[in-house]
């Protein structure tokens, strides 16, 4: 397939995000991830959504990392550092799954805690049910693993049209808007630094339309044995959602109350909207810690 891989020029000297790059090839794609605190300790697989990358998770990373914790965030295929194959139709969520779990077999990743917002859920939750062994605990902040039999968000079908039809596509100002804080400048430049040009954003227009929304789309049967695990998930399961995001409000209630783990887990409701990591960084990776501290 056709990629374009962003110049390193773009990422010079990004507010807050210093940290160093490593890459993995995944058959002829480079996906690059952040890699930060002692490289022996059970880590914690940040995984980000649409149309975010790494740089999300800024500053978690160090609270999770100064805790004792190895932080692997990764940028998806089509995001961030990580390379770009240019048309739509090379992307689909069982790509992503491959791409994904490519990457902690390359990587050796074990006794992994699962960190996952937006589709950093579809994929992250599906890893985990699909390498339940591999995974010591999951925590979800604004997140979902859908099959289709539910029904859709208005909000969402709003965000898929404009996803797949707008001819101006703002990275960085979608990210302002999904945020209760309004990002400076130099924040909104770090999030569009991916993306210089149209061809450079197939992979974030692709997303919406990937979601399962029907109870027969490519997704929905996979997704609904990975739930089959979950519902068995005795392994700590704990929930971060914020207070304002109109698209996966409830969702914390609802994955309460089907996994077994997430039982007595201390569930926190956190100020923010969408991109709870730009609004709540910190109390949201003290959770993190907080949960890690009780398996230590």
């Amino acid at each position: 397939m056709d990629f374009v891989r962003t110049p390193e020029a773009r990422f010079a000297r990004l507010l807050d995000y210093p940290f160093e790059p490593n890459y993995v090839d995944l058959d002829g794609l480079r996906m690059h991830y952040v890699d930060e605190g002692p490289s022996d300790a059970n880590p914690i697989l940040m995984m980000h959504g649409e149309p975010s990358w790494s740089y999300l998770y800024r500053h978690m990373i160090p609270v999770c990392a100064a805790a004792g914790h190895r932080v692997i965030a990764p940028d998806l295929i089509g995001f961030g550092k990580s390379d770009k194959p240019t048309s739509i139709d090379d992307y689909s969520y069982q790509q992503h799954m491959d791409w994904m779990q490519r990457f902690i077999d390359r990587l050796g990743l074990n006794n992994i805690t699962l960190v996952c917002q937006d589709w950093g859920s579809l994929l992250g939750l599906r890893l985990a049910a699909e390498n339940p062994d591999r995974f010591r605990a999951i925590v979800v902040g604004n997140g979902m693993l859908p099959t289709g039999d539910q029904k859709v968000p208005p909000a969402f079908n709003l965000w898929k049209n404009f996803a797949l039809h707008s001819p101006w596509f703002p990275i960085g100002r979608i990210i302002n808007a999904g945020s209760f804080r309004k990002l400076g400048p130099d924040e909104l430049r770090a999030y569009d630094a991916p993306f210089p040009g149209k061809k450079f954003k197939a992979g974030a227009r692709a997303f919406p339309r990937l979601v399962p929304v029907r109870p027969d789309d490519p997704a929905s049967e996979a997704n609904r044995n990975a739930w089959q695990v979950l519902e068995r998930w005795e392994k700590p399961f704990l929930t971060t959602f914020s207070n304002g995001d109109p698209i996966t409000r409830g969702g914390d209630a609802f994955m309460q109350k089907r996994i077994p783990g997430a039982k007595d887990q201390n569930h926190i409701t956190l100020k923010g909207g969408h991109f709870l990591q730009e609004d709540s960084p910190v109390p949201f990776a003290q959770a993190i810690n907080s949960l890690l501290a009780t398996l230590s």
